[in-house]
């Protein structure tokens, strides 16, 4: 029977391949959707993606994560947090469609009011679809993700692809996100066995939502706190200087959700079943710590240090004012993985309550630092997230210490050699600069002698993580023969 390490590290894969797939092809899409499109197209649909977002998190109410974490879940559970979702949709599209008008009122725009009730339709669908997505992770059955997802992202790309050269400008990447999630829906509901039943029970309801409400409070106070930078970009300044920061932020966090996301959705599942081992939890949170800064930094330093010739290759000139942005949000995102794993491990021992205590500490410190940087600049405001972030990392940190016995300075003597090693090939990869060749032949090489110099660098210094990547390779490989 597969152990337990294999079994993660082979749904981490699926999950990979899933996550990876469709951001590539997102990434793609993005790339010649922007090329076509102007930049106050992206800022315009951002102003409505941060109301839509912020109401999003109502979808789950904390019940998915709580159908996962739960030991014993079964049908009656499953069935009774669906049909609570489905109400609760329905609910809160109401509020998005009768609100539609404040939204366009707030940002002085007439046209945001049809794109946010259309846009608000993402609701609906994310109701069917948040069961199954708690079903396939609490069951560590990753590879339903992957055709799911990649069946979605193809057909939205093909369709935003085809609006944007008809001229539809802004309806083409509404229509995008759409499609995406509503093909994703479909896909899924179809290749997962799960069926809701006539089941309800208000009790188990109620249990459910005693540990989730917790990680609702916490995702709320996330989501309305990482997104205020957007509406008050969106309000303060103008369209194009939200479209600049967004892009500047995309490419880092494509990066990084890509990667974290996998690592993530493996992840908790995982260490809930093994919440009374402590020891196992804390082995687990190190190993993805290491793990994904090893993956995570050589990637945030590469592009950060390689920004001008990406935007320019990418995404022509006209994007320019978003590499500043771009470098900045390459260090913030790069020590990412460092509060996921550290807050998974306190989800996983069942912490709820002090998962959303931290939430609001961390908060607190950002809202802060936003409210000095607000009316200098928008830089000042990336800079304050990037500050915000570093002192989040001590924070989520903390308990683990004395939940695991795993104290912040051990994380980062744990994540100190790849940090380096990153920095010293992203200097080197800077350099290549001065040979004043092609803007293309110079990002080639620098990618190419990038990637040799962190391969070489880890192995000579014996980095844990690069080590460990390839044993699970190889034992990857024995496993199939």
């Amino acid at each position: 029977m597969e152990n337990t390490k294999q079994k993660v590290f082979s749904n981490l894969i699926w999950r990979f391949a899933e996550r990876s797939g469709a951001q590539l092809v997102s990434f793609i899409v993005s790339i010649v959707l922007a090329r076509i499109l102007m930049p106050e197209d992206y800022g315009t649909i951002a102003l409505v993606t941060v109301f839509i977002t912020i109401m999003q998190v109502f979808v789950d109410s904390g019940l998915g994560n709580a159908l996962i974490q739960k030991k014993d879940a079964d049908d009656i559970d499953f069935s009774t947090v669906f049909y609570t979702n489905i109400i609760f949709c329905i609910v809160l599209y109401i509020i998005i469609f009768l609100c539609a008008p404040l939204v366009a009122k707030f940002y002085n725009n007439e046209s945001l009011t049809a794109i946010t009730r259309v846009l608000g339709i993402t609701i609906l669908i994310s109701g069917i679809k948040n069961v199954q997505q708690a079903y396939v992770s609490r069951n560590l059955i990753f590879k339903k993700f992957f055709f799911a997802t990649l069946f979605g992202t193809l057909g939205a790309a093909c369709v935003g692809i085809i609006m944007a050269i008809n001229g539809f400008g802004v309806w083409a990447l509404v229509t995008q996100q759409l499609f995406n999630l509503t093909v994703d829906t479909v896909v899924l509901w179809f290749t997962v066995k799960w069926r809701p039943k006539k089941l309800f029970s208000f009790k188990r309801l109620k249990e459910l939502f005693s540990y989730g409400w917790k990680l609702l409070a916490s995702s709320i106070i996330d989501t309305v706190y990482n997104n205020i930078r957007q509406l008050l970009i969106g309000k303060i300044y103008s369209s194009s200087d939200l479209a600049f920061y967004n892009k500047g932020k995309q490419i880092p966090e494509l990066i990084v959700y890509n990667i974290n996301s996998s690592i993530d959705s493996v992840l908790l599942p995982t260490m809930s079943k093994e919440q009374d081992n402590k020891e196992k939890v804390k082995n687990m949170t190190r190993r993805a710590i290491k793990t994904s800064v090893f993956i995570m930094a050589p990637l945030m330093m590469g592009l950060a240090f390689t920004s001008n010739n990406v935007i320019e290759i990418l995404l022509t000139d006209k994007w320019a004012f978003s590499v500043p942005y771009l470098c900045v949000f390459c260090i913030t995102f790069m020590f990412y993985p460092i509060h996921t794993a550290n807050l998974n491990a306190i989800k996983a021992m069942g912490r709820s309550d002090l998962f959303l205590k931290l939430e609001i500490i961390k908060k607190i410190v950002g809202i802060v630092l936003l409210l000095i940087t607000m009316r200098i600049s928008v830089m000042a405001m990336a800079l304050s997230l990037l500050i915000s972030g570093l002192l989040s990392q001590i924070i989520n940190s903390w308990p683990n210490k004395k939940l695991l016995g795993y104290s912040y300075i051990a994380q980062l003597k744990d994540i100190l050699p790849s940090i380096i090693l990153a920095i010293i090939m992203g200097i080197i990869v800077y350099l290549v600069n001065f040979l004043n060749l092609s803007t293309i032949l110079t990002l080639v090489l620098q990618v190419l002698i990038g990637a040799i110099i962190y391969i070489i660098g880890a192995a000579l210094l014996k980095i844990d993580s690069f080590k460990y990547i390839l044993s699970m390779i190889k034992e990857k490989k024995l496993g199939e023969e």
